[in-house]
Formats: C-alpha cells, sequence, structure tokens
C-alpha cells in the first residue's frame, strides 16, 4: 500500500499541528495541553480512543475492515525544560521547548491515523496508536504499559514500530537490527567523612579528596573493566560538598549518568562501583554509599523487523534514503519498554534542514536545534505502511 501521495496531501495541516504544538512544550507525565491537542486532531477518525489515568496519555485504536492481528505505532509527547534560542517564528512561548522533536512525532502519528482510518475497510487487522507522554526521564512508556496499551486492541500487539526525528542528512531514514539505543542508569555515590575547620584538616576526615580520587578513578575502570566491543559511558555531571568556603563538610557526593549496552554491563558496574567507591574512601580514612540504579533498558530491534523497515523504506523511498547503522547509539530512550515485550524497531529520521549543514548543526537536546517539518509526510507515510504491510504479512 503506497500513502506517500496521500501523506503529501496532509503534509500543511500536519506542519500547521506541530508548529502549535512547537509553541506550547509540556514536560513529564502531565501534559493536558499537548493531549487536548491531540484529541482535537483525531476527531471525526473511526478510533476507540482512551486516555490514561498514571499520565496524559492517548491511546487510539482503529479496527480494520478486515481479520487480522493488531500492530502499535508510537510517538511520544513531551518537551524538555529547555529555553528555546532557535530563530523561528514558531519558537515556543513558555520558557520549555520541543528540542528532541517530539513535537513531529506526534504529527507524524496523527498523520499515519488518518492515513489508516481512510482505509479502513481494507485494513487487514487492527492499530493500536500510542501517544506517549513522559518519554524524557519519567518512563511514560512503562506507565502506559502498565495500563494496558499493548493489548488495548483486545490481544497482544504483533509488534509495535516507532520514529524519532534528529539531526541529520534531510529525509533520510536509519536503523540498525539489535542494540539501537544504550540503556541509561544512574549512579550516586556519596563519601561520608568528618567535618572540621578548614583551617585544621588533621582534625578532620575530609571527604572531598576521596570523592574527587573517586570521580577520577570511575573514568579509567570503564576503560579496565569492560571490553570495548561492549562499551560502558559514564560521565560524571554533578558534585555536591560544602556551603561554607572555610568549612570542611562532613559528607560529599557525586552523581553520573551511565550508559550501557548489555546486561554482563550493568552487573560489572553495580559490582565494580562499589568496590572502587569504598576501597578508595577506606584509604582517606572515610566510608562511602553507592547506589546504581537501572532507567531505561537498552532499545533491542528486533532483526527482521529491523530487516523489515529497511526494505519499506528502500522500497518507498529510494536506496539512496536508507541507511543501515554501523554502530548504536549511546543515547537512551523508554520505547525500549515496549521492544522488550514486543518485536518491533526503531528508526532514525533526519530533518535538519537542506540547507544547512547538518555535521556541524546543533543536535538534539540543543536550545538551538532546528528540525525542518517538510519531513512529515514523509514520517506518516512510513508509520501507516509499516503497519499495514506488517498486517498483510
Amino acid at each position: 500500500m503506497d500513502f506517500t501521495a496521500a501523506a503529501a496531501d496532509l503534509s500543511d495541516d500536519l506542519v500547521a499541528l506541530r508548529r502549535d504544538l512547537h509553541r506550547i512544550p509540556e514536560l513529564g507525565l502531565e501534559c493536558p495541553d499537548t493531549q487536548a491537542a491531540i484529541l482535537a486532531a483525531l476527531e471525526g477518525l473511526d478510533l476507540e480512543i482512551t486516555t490514561g489515568t498514571g499520565c496524559t496519555s492517548v491511546t487510539a485504536v482503529l479496527r480494520g475492515g478486515r481479520p487480522g492481528p493488531a500492530v502499535l505505532l508510537r510517538g511520544d509527547l513531551d518537551g524538555l525544560p529547555v529555553a528555546e534560542q532557535a530563530d523561528v517564528d514558531y519558537a515556543s512561548t513558555n520558557g520549555r521547548m520541543h528540542a528532541c522533536g517530539h513535537d513531529l512525532h506526534v504529527a507524524g502519528l496523527v498523520g499515519a491515523a488518518r492515513l489508516l482510518a481512510a482505509r479502513r475497510e481494507e485494513l487487514p487487522g487492527t492499530v493500536v496508536f500510542m501517544f506517549q507522554p513522559g518519554e524524557e526521564g519519567s518512563g511514560g512508556a512503562r506507565v502506559m504499559i502498565e495500563e494496558g496499551v499493548l493489548d488495548a486492541a483486545g490481544e497482544r500487539v504483533v509488534a509495535a514500530y516507532g520514529v524519532h526525528v534528529a539531526t541529520g542528512e534531510y529525509g533520510r531514514f536509519s536503523t540498525r537490527p539489535g542494540p539501537l539505543m544504550a540503556g541509561a542508569n544512574e549512579l550516586d555515590i556519596t563519601v561520608h567523612g568528618r567535618g572540621g575547620h578548614g583551617s585544621q584538616p588533621q582534625t578532620s576526615l575530609d571527604p572531598v579528596p576521596a570523592l574527587l580520587e573517586i570521580g577520577t578513578a570511575l573514568q579509567a575502570m570503564v576503560t579496565r573493566r569492560f571490553s570495548v566491543f561492549d562499551p560502558v559511558v559514564l560521565t560524571v555531571t554533578q558534585l555536591s560538598a560544602g556551603e561554607a568556603r572555610n568549612v570542611i563538610p562532613p559528607s560529599a557526593s557525586l552523581g553520573a549518568t551511565v550508559r550501557t549496552l548489555s546486561q554482563a554491563s550493568i552487573d560489572t558496574l553495580t559490582e565494580e562501583t562499589r568496590r572502587l567507591a569504598e576501597g578508595i574512601a577506606a584509604a582517606h580514612g572515610c566510608t562511602a554509599s553507592v547506589d546504581f540504579r537501572v532507567d531505561y533498558p537498552v532499545t533491542m530491534n528486533d532483526t527482521d523487523e529491523a530487516a523489515f523497515v529497511g526494505d519499506v523504506v528502500t522500497e518507498r523511498f529510494g536506496a539512496e534514503r536508507f541507511e543501515l547503522m554501523a554502530d548504536p547509539l549511546m543515547g537512551s530512550e523508554d520505547f525500549s519498554y515496549v521492544l522488550e515485550q514486543v518485536p518491533g524497531a526503531f528508526v532514525f529520521l533526519g530533518c535538519t534542514p537542506p540547507e544547512t549543514d547538518w555535521t556541524t548543526a546543533p543536535w538534539n537536546h540543543s536550545p538551538l536545534v532546528v528540525f525542518d517539518d517538510g519531513v512529515l509526510a514523509d514520517q506518516a507515510a512510513l508509520l501507516a505502511e509499516l503497519a499495514w504491510r506488517r498486517l498483510e504479512r
């Protein structure tokens, strides 16, 4: 089924919806204005719509006129606490920003719903549209799964797909089989000593030198305890100690983000970070407490589904529009929760404005990033065709 011509006819409406959403980004699990805009955009379609109780999600079920299984299409919808600096005439008006392109994800998924609803009688099965808040660290996908999105059709979906826009060559789709994006983990270490006067360090047990040594040692650890073929990225992003310049604090702490591609790495990190922190702290006469937490799992594409996406993109848009990624990205994504339970694939879509050098353009999450919404028609067409062809298969 070729949806490209019909999607092109929807382009102006999808661009207008995206820009309306771009002006009003909301954060986390509670995005009521965005939810209202989605409901309005879906009005009049033959959909079974439910909204979340644990978050402002929208689940829309389209039942085809022909029997068949169910598949899921997902778009996330929350923004970031970033003040927009991009020079666009539809810039955010509330001090937040759709700096990761979730406004395009919503508009593209609305487009797919409209394309498929227009051919409902021919549709060989059911499509579940998953409009998800809380991707940026709140685990909205997990909340929606707990509320039954994977079984919203009355049966478990047999496959799931999502598209994520990114800084990249305009209009190029890219994905890979297996691990696509890293799992996200959080590490907090606190060193406990004994406070005192800054002029008399010999009378205290200063936790600050121990903490700084731990921070440096963590960087060396990931190069000596992990294979380069199963990489770990550990970045210390927070340091906290005393508030007064002349006081040695009783404790000092650091926070780090840790990205992994395997459970084996998580198991090793859990053991090694504790051993390292406790050992260095003890050498300074202090103690250490370590908290290592798994946040998002690895985003794992099903091998067959990733190949299916590549085949559809190549057939519909041309081989030059598809890239098979050599390596995973070390960023993280909570669509991983869906792909833990359902075979599927996640695909990137480059949408740096064509007149801009994408290799030097601001990346996702930058206050300066600009996404060209001319890709929306192709995004909607691909999602619709993936659903249709997977149901036929």
